[in-house]
C-alpha cells in the first residue's frame, strides 16, 4: 500500500502528566478542559472519519459527534453529513447495538471485524452498522486502505491505548496530537497512553515536535510522524 493510497491519519488523545488515559476505577476521569474539548471538536469537524477501538465504545460509550452547531452547519453546506463517519475495530464482536456510537448521528457507522467473528457481528449489528471483514486478526493497514477507497481522506483516531499502540507501531500515523493535563493518576491499574511495542521513534530516530500550545491548564504537543504532516 502506498502512502498516497491511505488517508492522512492523526492520532488524538489527552493524558495525565504520568501518561495515563484514565483512572483506575470504572468512573470516567475527565482529563481535558472545555477549551481543549472545543479544539478537539474543531479537529473532528475537519475530518472524514473518526476511529476508536471497540473497548472505547464499551467503556466510554462515546457519541463521536461534532458538538458545535456552526461547525455542523458548515459541513452540511459542503455537502457532508453533520458529523464524520464513525469507525470501530473489534476482534470478537462484543458490541451493543444500543450504544451511542450506533444510535446517534446520521453518518455511516463501519465496524471492521476479525474474520472469525464476522457472522456474529453481522447478526448483531446489521441494522445499525456496516460490518466489514478486516482479516484475522484485523489488519489496520488494510482497514485504512479500505477507508480511503470509501472516500475518507482525513482520519482521526481517538483511541484507546491499544489502537494508538497499533497505529504507532505499524507506522500508520502522520500526526500525533497529544494533550497533557496537569494532574497525576498514580495508579498502575489505569490505562496508559500506549502498550509495550516496537515503535519507529526511539533514541536513534526521534519524532519531530512541530508545535507546542498552551490551552488553559492543558498543553498540546503536536508531533509530525511523516513527511505528510501539515501544521494547519
Amino acid at each position: 500500500m502506498t502512502v498516497a493510497a491511505r488517508p492522512y491519519t492523526l492520532l488524538s488523545c489527552c493524558m495525565s502528566i504520568d501518561g495515563y488515559l484514565s483512572g483506575g476505577s470504572e468512573t470516567r476521569l475527565l482529563l481535558s478542559n472545555d477549551s481543549d474539548l472545543d479544539r478537539v471538536d474543531a479537529v473532528r469537524a475537519g475530518c472524514d472519519a473518526i476511529l476508536v477501538g471497540a473497548e472505547t465504545v464499551r467503556r466510554d460509550n462515546p457519541r463521536l459527534l461534532v458538538r458545535s452547531q456552526a461547525r455542523r452547519d458548515r459541513r452540511v453546506a459542503r455537502g457532508l453529513p453533520p458529523s464524520p463517519i464513525k469507525v470501530t475495530v473489534t476482534g470478537r464482536a462484543g458490541l451493543d447495538p444500543r450504544a451511542d456510537f450506533f444510535t446517534t448521528g446520521d453518518a455511516d457507522k463501519l465496524v471492521y471485524c476479525a474474520s472469525a467473528a464476522v457472522p456474529q457481528a453481522r447478526d448483531r449489528l446489521r441494522r445499525v452498522a456496516t460490518v466489514v471483514d478486516g482479516g484475522q486478526p484485523v489488519d489496520l493497514g488494510w482497514v485504512i486502505h479500505d477507508l480511503y477507497a470509501r472516500g475518507v481522506r482525513r482520519l482521526m483516531v481517538e483511541g484507546g491505548g491499544t489502537v494508538h499502540t497499533q497505529f504507532l507501531t505499524a507506522d500508520l500515523a502522520d500526526e500525533l496530537q497529544l494533550a497533557v493535563a496537569p494532574l497525576f493518576v498514580g495508579d498502575s491499574r489505569a490505562r496508559r497512553f500506549v502498550d509495550d511495542g516496537h515503535f519507529p521513534w526511539h533514541t536513534g530516530r526521534r519524532a519531530t515536535l512541530a508545535q507546542v500550545r498552551q490551552i488553559g491548564d492543558v498543553v498540546l504537543l503536536r508531533y509530525a510522524l511523516s513527511d505528510r504532516f501539515t501544521i494547519g
